[in-house]
């Protein structure tokens, strides 16, 4: 980090109340120097935080046959075992909190009519318990720095406890920051609060860890194809599945949320001599970016995807009704009630993002992913001049 210099802007209403401050630091001579620094509390969960109970020094202890607790005991404060128990799913409003002396706490478990110590605890319960325990415990404004936050915590439990920090941040103003290899983590997160590094540059929105191992050259394929949202990746990967065959498996597409980050992403990639295959850009019609063959960015045909989609099989219902009721999980005899609704949404719908989920409904609760798969499969086989361009140029770059 020889030479690193990071700027910084932050709020502080005592010194400035109307404008941000900026600050910087620098690392020089093999440490960070800071100038002017703000009274902030700061609170740093690192990787160690992990490390089952019974494996730190300081509680070693606490194990030996000769240890007689001298300290005081208390049970988990209120609003901290209500944030654990949505986290962790089961209720610890009998755990408790022993002081061990020299500042240090250590948890009582109780199950039924057994209690356990802190050594019986998974490494994942004991690292929520503290971290919310902590931040609870927290005044309002701090900062809360998370190394690693799936680190030791089962997916759901990944989920749970960045829902909590997005719960605290409202209720105490508490800001986080944490870093993390898990798309459970980012799931909840909106589009603004989720920054990767691509290229040497911060980008800032939702990136799937899958994406961003694609970006990085992780992934064992020729081919990443990167498009703007959910929808756009199911379009692609019903022409390339149904096109490529066996060299489908070559290729991977990654939904990367908005075609900014689908461009830029893709010329990221390109760019970047030490990643060993290939990628393609594919944009909405309905895109502000601009298409260029040459440089690898397509446009889909149409303007808004679902809408297009949808209004494209409408077009040919009178041909292919029958297949798209029996492919929409509907008995045959149900045409008639798919075709007036369909009807009907040509009409009223004004959101198409979720024109595919009210059809499902109101042809008898049919999940969306089935009706959009129903369609998209339909639309490939009615346009052959799009996805014979799409197949030649996907198979000519996995060549």
């Amino acid at each position: 980090m020889s030479e690193w210099r990071v700027e910084y802007e932050c709020i502080d209403k005592k010194l400035s109340p109307r404008q941000v401050l900026r600050r910087t630091s620098n690392f020089r001579q093999a440490k960070w120097v800071r100038g002017d620094v703000l009274d902030r509390n700061v609170i740093f969960f690192g990787i160690e935080r992990t490390v089952p109970a019974g494996e730190k020094q300081k509680f070693k202890k606490l194990a030996r046959s000769t240890y007689v607790h001298k300290g005081g005991m208390s049970a988990l404060d209120a609003e901290t075992a209500k944030q654990v128990e949505h986290v962790l799913g089961k209720s610890v409003s009998d755990f408790a909190v022993a002081d061990v002396g020299h500042g240090q706490t250590f948890f009582i478990g109780k199950h039924r009519d057994s209690k356990y110590s802190e050594f019986h605890f998974g490494a994942g319960e004991s690292s929520i318990i503290r971290m919310i325990t902590a931040i609870e415990n927290a005044p309002k404004n701090s900062l809360v720095l998370i190394e690693e936050i799936e680190n030791g915590l089962h997916p759901v439990a990944t989920r749970r406890m960045v829902e909590y920090l997005m719960d605290v941040a409202d209720r105490k103003s508490i800001q986080s920051i944490f870093t993390t290899h898990s798309d459970f983590a980012l799931s909840p997160l909106p589009n603004e609060a989720i920054w990767a590094c691509l290229d040497g540059r911060l980008r800032q929105g939702k990136l799937s860890v899958e994406a961003l191992r694609a970006v990085a050259g992780r992934v064992d394929k020729k081919l990443a194809v990167f498009v703007e949202d959910e929808f756009a990746k199911a379009w692609v990967d019903a022409i390339l599945r149904e096109r490529l065959g066996p060299e489908y498996e070559q290729v991977e597409v990654h939904a990367v949320a908005g075609d900014g980050n689908a461009v830029a992403t893709h010329k990221g990639h390109s760019s970047n001599p030490a990643i060993g295959f290939k990628s393609l850009c594919i944009i909405d019609g309905d895109s502000q970016q601009h298409d260029d063959r040459d440089a690898g960015i397509i446009r889909l045909p149409g303007a808004q995807p679902e809408r297009t989609v949808f209004e494209d099989i409408m077009a040919r219902l009178d041909k292919d009704l029958a297949i798209l009721t029996v492919s929409c999980q509907r008995a045959p005899e149900s045409q008639d009630l798919v075709s007036k609704a369909m009807g009907e949404l040509i009409n009223t719908n004004r959101d198409p993002h979720v024109i595919f989920n009210q059809l499902g409904i109101k042809i008898g609760f049919v999940p969306e992913n089935i009706v959009r798969g129903a369609f998209l499969s339909l639309w490939v086989r009615a346009n052959k001049a799009f996805c014979d361009d799409l197949e030649t140029t996907v198979r000519d770059l996995i060549a």
